[in-house]
């Protein structure tokens, strides 16, 4: 494994794998197996599971199995070992995944009629604060430390502004100790609403939309600087699977663009799929790990 290849896989991880499952390789079938990322409660991706296995295997006229491995690192061990077919992956995830030649970019989701979305720094609405530049020396929250919109982006971002060397760990900014690395979202959120951080890096829906916090907490709170692109999360197919087998895949995907079908493709894949180009969607996260020293 490359240099590039074991520190994009320490941002997925951080931390070994041991005690997980591991999906195991298949022997050669017609059954298509579909990973989805554990990031949403256990019933409803239980739901989802059913209506996209029933939809695919309808349209396909093949058995398709859904399924919700224990992290994105096994999601990627499976699309590089054949036992994946395909894959709901983040951008982040997928560049690993294009590293090690196993996957490559089906369709990717479409915010607003772009590919991509904006990454916030947040801070509560009374507090003086107008750009990311007076955030220096204070109490910060990035939502984890694998979190491309919380973490790699606004981290890259500190750097292109010239407020961190290259590679440079986000503390020689904002102050030693004054780094907290949540578990999601929320988790930084909750740390600026209690006072113990100044400021916290989200993605741009959990101040601009209502599904990660009550209306009463996001009254409180107020953009303070934005950065980006972040590339949305992608539809990732095995690279070895024939290409008349991802041409079908592609078709039968896309057809959850029509307006009878979006109800589940926004369930499961959140918005619209559309075609992009490879190199041009993972680009700014190519440059964004460069600039954080992740490889």
């Amino acid at each position: 494994m490359t240099t590039r290849l074991r520190a994009i896989a320490a941002l997925l991880l951080v931390g070994a794998l041991a005690g997980t499952a591991v999906v195991r390789a298949r022997p050669a079938s017609s059954t298509l197996v579909v990973a989805l990322k554990p990031d949403k409660d256990p019933e409803r991706m239980l739901g989802e599971r059913e209506a996209l296995a029933g939809f695919l295997g309808e349209t396909l006229g093949r058995e398709v199995e859904v399924i919700v491995p224990l992290s994105a690192a096994v999601i990627l061990e499976g699309l590089a070992g054949g036992s994946i077919d395909l894959a709901y992956l983040s951008a982040t995830e997928m560049l690993a995944a294009r590293e090690a030649g196993s996957a490559e970019i089906l369709l990717a989701g479409e915010i607003a009629g772009q590919p991509y979305y904006m990454s916030y720094w947040v801070a509560l609405e009374d507090e003086p604060y107008t750009s990311v530049e007076d955030l220096r020396g204070r109490p910060v929250a990035f939502a984890s430390r694998t979190s491309t919109s919380g973490y790699l982006i606004p981290h890259a971002d500190l750097v292109r502004k010239g407020l961190l060397e290259p590679g440079a760990d986000p503390e020689e900014f904002f102050g030693e100790g004054h780094v907290f690395y949540g578990t999601g979202y929320v988790s930084a959120v909750e740390r600026v609403l209690s006072g113990r951080a100044e400021a916290a890096a989200v993605s741009y829906y959990v101040l601009d939309e209502g599904e990660h916090l009550s209306a009463a907490q996001r009254q409180r709170l107020k953009k303070v600087a934005e950065q980006g692109p972040v590339p949305t999360h992608v539809i990732a197919v095995r690279r070895t699977l024939p290409a008349a087998e991802k041409a079908r895949l592609k078709t039968a995907l896309e057809a959850l663009n029509d307006p009878t079908r979006t109800a589940l493709r926004d369930r499961v894949f959140t918005s619209k799929l559309v075609s992009v180009d490879e190199a041009r969607h993972l680009s700014s996260l190519d440059e964004s790990m460069r600039l954080t020293g992740k490889r």
